[in-house]
Formats: C-alpha cells, sequence, structure tokens
C-alpha cells in the first residue's frame, strides 16, 4: 500500500500547466522579438549552432524535477506489514432520509442539516466503534460502508444532500434492507441501525423489513424529525431566497408531517428506541449513551501497521534531473546535425 505522509503538498503539481503556458507565451514572444528584428532565415544561419530540440528537453527535464521533487516533499511511503488488529466496538449504521420534505423548517436550520450535525457530532465521540450510512428516498442507496474511517466518513457526509437520491419519496424498507446487506453477520460484534427521518413512508413494507432486521439481531432506533401538525416545505432560487412553498399539482400548498407511530412501532419492533428529534437536544447522543452501555465485541481488519518512506529515491531523481538539466547544452550535436535527414532550413 502506498500513501503520502504530506499529501496536503500535491496540491502544488497543479503549478506545472501553469509553467507548461509560460514557456509557450516565452517561445512565441521569443519569436516574435526575433521577426521584427530581421529576416528569420539569415539570423537561423547567424545561430546555426542553437538546437530548439534541446532548449524543449532541458525545459521538459525541469518541469520532471519539479514534479519529482514536490512528490518527495509529499513523503510517499509503503505499508511494509499487513496485520489483522483486533478491535472492540459496536458497527453503527445510520440510515438518513434526504427526500424533499428533509428541507422543512420547523428544526432549524432544517431537518436535514439537524441531522447532519447530529451526525457529525456522534462520529467526533466515536472510539473503535464503526459506522455506515445509508441515504434512502424513494429508494435506498450506501453513501458508505461500515469503517473506522472516520476522517473519510465526514467527508462522504458533507456531500449527503436532498439531491443525493435521484427516486423521489420516502422508502424505510429500502434503507433498511440496504443496511441489512451491508453487515458481516459472521462476525459477532453487536449491530445498531439508526433511522433518520420525518417518518413519512411511501414506499414497501417497513414494518416487514425491521422485523427482517431484527430476526438477525440488528438492533434499530428512530429518529424523527419534523412537526405531527404539519409545515410546508420552502422553495429557494439560485440566490438562496426564497421563492414559494412546494405546491401539488393542484397548486395547493404540500404539508409534510412526522409519522410519530411508524417510527415508535418500527423501533419497538427493533427493540430499540424512538427520539423525538428537537432543536436543542442531540438525539444522536442519547442513543450513543445507549449504544455504550451495550457489551462491545470484539473484531479484527487488516490493516498496514508498518510504512516506511521513500522520499529519499525521488530527491535522488529529482537531483539528478536538475544536474543533467545543467548539463545538456542548447548547441546542437555536429555530427548530428549533419546526419539528421529532417534538418530544416529555418531553426530559431
Amino acid at each position: 500500500m502506498i500513501r503520502f505522509a504530506h499529501e496536503e503538498y500535491l496540491w502544488l503539481l497543479g503549478f506545472i500547466p501553469a509553467f507548461v503556458l509560460l514557456y509557450w507565451i516565452v517561445v512565441r514572444q521569443r519569436k516574435k522579438s526575433l521577426s521584427a528584428f530581421g529576416d528569420l532565415n539569415i539570423l537561423a544561419r547567424l545561430a546555426e549552432s542553437a538546437s530548439k530540440p534541446k532548449r524543449f528537453t532541458k525545459a521538459a527535464f525541469f518541469l520532471l524535477a519539479y514534479a519529482v521533487l514536490i512528490i518527495a516533499y509529499a513523503n510517499p511511503q509503503i505499508g511494509t506489514r499487513l496485520q489483522e488488529v483486533k478491535q472492540e466496538g459496536v458497527d453503527i449504521f445510520i440510515a438518513l432520509d434526504v427526500s424533499l420534505s428533509m428541507k422543512a423548517e420547523d428544526i432549524k436550520p432544517n431537518r436535514l442539516e439537524k441531522a447532519k450535525f447530529e451526525i457529525r457530532n456522534l462520529i467526533d465521540r466515536l472510539g473503535g466503534d464503526r459506522i455506515g450510512m445509508v441515504v434512502f428516498a424513494g429508494e435506498g442507496f450506501t453513501q458508505f460502508p461500515l469503517t473506522t474511517d472516520y476522517s473519510g466518513a465526514k467527508l462522504f457526509l458533507d456531500v449527503v444532500d436532498v439531491d443525493a437520491v435521484p427516486v423521489p419519496g420516502t422508502s424505510l424498507a429500502s434503507a433498511i434492507e440496504r443496511a441489512m446487506e451491508s453487515y458481516n453477520f459472521e462476525e459477532p460484534t453487536t449491530k445498531v441501525l439508526v433511522i433518520i427521518t420525518d417518518g413519512e413512508n411511501t414506499e414497501g413494507d417497513a414494518f416487514a423489513a425491521a422485523e427482517e432486521a431484527a430476526k438477525k439481531g440488528i438492533l434499530i432506533y428512530t429518529i424523527g424529525l419534523g412537526s405531527p401538525d404539519g409545515t410546508p416545505i420552502p422553495v429557494y432560487n439560485a440566490y438562496g431566497q426564497q421563492v414559494d412553498f412546494k405546491r401539488d399539482r393542484l397548486g395547493s400548498v404540500v404539508m409534510t408531517k412526522l409519522d410519530e407511530a411508524s417510527l415508535e412501532r418500527i423501533a419497538d419492533i427493533g427493540k430499540g428506541a424512538y427520539y423525538r428529534g428537537t432543536n436543542t437536544q442531540d438525539e444522536l447522543n442519547e442513543i450513543y449513551k445507549a449504544i455504550n452501555a451495550l457489551q462491545k465485541r470484539e473484531f479484527g481488519t487488516k490493516q498496514f501497521t508498518d510504512f516506511e518512506s521513500r522520499f529519499q529515491f525521488f530527491v535522488a531523481a529529482g537531483i539528478l534531473l536538475l544536474i543533467m538539466e545543467l548539463l545538456i547544452s542548447e548547441k546542437k550535436i555536429g555530427w548530428l546535425a549533419k546526419w539528421n535527414p529532417l534538418k530544416r532550413e529555418v531553426e530559431v
């Protein structure tokens, strides 16, 4: 396995296209200046020993040396030993509703952003537990599988929005099924599924899916976000200004209501608990306290435990390329210039 100890320095490679463009501009400007000075054919004969290909070669060597030295600066490392590392924890899958109704603002700033805020806080509290995520609307999709890479998990969480799933609607059944597919039931870990939604199930049999999950030993907790009385879904323009509320085909404002009864029943089937989302309380924190009270099981993961730096090889290659660039003369090689069948009359 190869990794970089300081991968943030690799962005410096982005200057290479700028250097190429600058070189092209200099060459064009040089040719333009020479044209203004005199006839190019006469100037070419006066500077017959100059080699255009060698000037290009020197520039290429310099750019290659720059790229190699930047890679060295980022410190490439090679994993030299793969071994099983024992960890103790719980497998937690978050099923996050990304249907349009999650944009309702009865919970500030809106239901979806409140859920993402709580999930981010949960990830920050994890230590040894594996976490995964399913996003769902009319269909469920795995956003990221079970992992202990908490930084990567937060990156995937940040990009979640209501357009993450192209199928409209809300299918709690699909979310539960996708989560079940992602657990490894051969491992004796405690498995927990947390469903965060407004509870307006429109597709599939969520209760049957919950019963199937419960048979496999998955504990199900549910968090309901929203108001049972209903609230409209605001519509914003490209400038972030609210222009209307979502309407149905008849022009009536659509009201989204929290279905607490369904979420309570799903949690009861899954031997977990239901929590009502609020503006002030961190419901996932309460669930995590309950999870920590569970007996945690040991599981093993294959990881590279030893990494050796290999920057010195790239430093040596970069220095060698710079020395070669300095040693290359811009003059033609006499015998090669005479032999070259592609020799041109004008070369500046």
